[in-house]
């Protein structure tokens, strides 16, 4: 596998955790914008990555990253570790409240009035928009036990449909929460052996589980690598379909394949159901030797048509631009849909660009990254009173690699090619990381504080 400098350019972590107010901006921010935008990923607490590979990458400590936008001003950015056990070994600890044995570095989640961070396959923990930890999810008693980190919300029933897929038994648990927060649905799934199942789908009526190429190999570890995961041939690729409430989960075997994160899925009648999804033809696949990865195929959108009457499913590659961390207008979860916006991934050690897709056309747009720079995922945020699914804006952080700085760039969800409606300038960098999530002010109470003092660090 090509190897990255994990402590350079857009990947190198940051070493304190600062607060900044009144960010500059270029361009008018719509004032329909109020809330944060939260990033999630990894970032060592002792300031720097230990390995070259995204195997290195993926355990380090979580750091969440919050712009607020208020009233058509960027008032403030804030960045902090999430206090986890793991944070409390280096830097010891006086919280009143006891901290958790997880890594939550993947995404975050608003639901039940609750902001999650959130782990793969550990327990979630819960932060403030302000990003403090405080600790256990008690408005989500029954994830305690762990959960993915791509949980889906029904948009009309509030429900959570998630899962926990682990390396000892039971391999695969999966959950329904409700819009209140309680659990409702806790059933174990057979399994033949343990996979690597990152994220789900949902349907109006079904949830959909991914059981892949992608699994674990402990003897990885005796030859030096930190997480035991590759590909393996001669596993079977299956997509289990399960009735929402529970019931019957039906497998239903598809071409080899690792699935990293889906698009969206819905019913398109009683018997079919359509799931469309970034494809790799393989993922993780060790060289010759053993010690080092092969270079990752880029993901292509694929789609999988599943017929429930018949047992079968239709498989087509429907794109062709290498993409990765696909976002949806959220209030068509599991919904039909026509639009999506995914990164855009030109080598194997970028990702720059975003590409919007209208399916029902066929069609792409492509927002431009220089060369050099990179950005994360494209989050939506659908315009108050929307009269359309396209109709509202995408926030993304672009890291500038001339000047070591990152930027907030704000562009309009039905013309990303056109130029952005504003910019935020940020004078560090956000390192690149996973996912993360816009809260809005009505639903997660006010903005992040913002003091009016000046900018100031806390280094740790």
């Amino acid at each position: 596998m090509t190897t990255v400098d994990l402590n350079a350019g857009a990947l190198a972590p940051v070493i304190d955790e600062i607060h900044l107010v009144d960010l500059p901006t270029v361009g008018a921010i719509p004032r329909e914008l109020n809330g944060v935008l939260v990033r999630n990923g990894p970032n060592p607490l002792r300031g720097r990555f230990a390995g070259n590979d995204v195997l290195s990458w993926w355990p380090e400590a979580a750091m969440l990253h919050a712009i607020a936008l208020q009233d058509g001003r960027a008032v403030s950015y804030r960045n902090r570790w999430v206090r986890t056990q793991q944070w409390t070994r280096v830097h010891g600890t006086d919280m009143s409240l006891p901290v958790l044995d997880t890594n939550p570095n993947v995404n975050v989640l608003h639901h039940a009035g609750e902001i999650l961070a959130l782990a793969e396959g550990g327990a979630p923990v819960a932060i403030t928009a302000e990003l403090e930890t405080l600790g256990a999810a008690r408005g989500h008693p029954g994830l305690a036990g762990g959960m993915t980190a791509h949980p889906k919300v029904d948009p009309e029933t509030g429900e959570l449909m998630t899962f926990r897929a682990d390396w000892k038994k039971p391999w695969l648990r999966y959950g329904v929460v409700d819009r209140k927060g309680a659990q409702s649905i806790d059933i174990e799934i057979e399994l033949p052996s343990p996979s690597m199942m990152h994220d789900m789908a949902i349907t109006a009526t079904h949830s959909i589980l991914l059981d892949l190429n992608v699994a674990y190999d402990f003897s990885m570890l005796s030859r030096g690598h930190r997480m035991p995961l590759r590909w393996h041939d001669a596993r079977e690729a299956r997509i289990g379909i399960i009735p929402r409430r529970g019931g019957q989960m039906r497998w239903f075997q598809v071409s080899p394949c690792f699935i990293q994160h889906a698009v969206n899925a819905y019913d398109a009648d009683a018997s079919t159901i359509v799931l469309d999804a970034v494809r790799y033809p393989h993922f993780l696949r060790l060289a010759d030797n053993g010690a080092a990865f092969e270079d990752n195929p880029f993901g292509v959108l694929w789609r999988y048509v599943i017929h429930l009457g018949e047992g079968t499913v239709t498989e087509e590659q429907i794109g062709d631009i290498g993409i990765e961390l696909p976002r949806i207008n959220e209030s068509r979860t599991g919904r039909a849909y026509r639009y999506f916006y995914a990164a855009e991934q030109p080598t194997n050690t970028e990702i720059r660009g975003v590409v919007r897709y209208d399916l029902a056309r066929g069609s792409t747009q492509r927002y431009r990254v220089p060369e050099g720079d990179q950005n994360s995922e494209p989050v939506f945020v659908s315009r108050p009173n929307a009269s359309s699914e396209d109709d509202g804006w995408l926030l993304i952080c672009v890291y500038r690699g001339a000047t070591d700085t990152s930027d907030l760039v704000i562009l309009d969800g039905r013309n990303v090619e056109g130029e952005p409606i504003a910019t935020v300038h940020l004078p560090r960098r956000i390192p690149a990381g996973f996912h993360g999530a816009w809260l809005q002010k009505d639903r997660v109470g006010r903005v992040a504080a913002v003091s009016g003092a000046d900018a100031h660090g806390e280094s740790l």
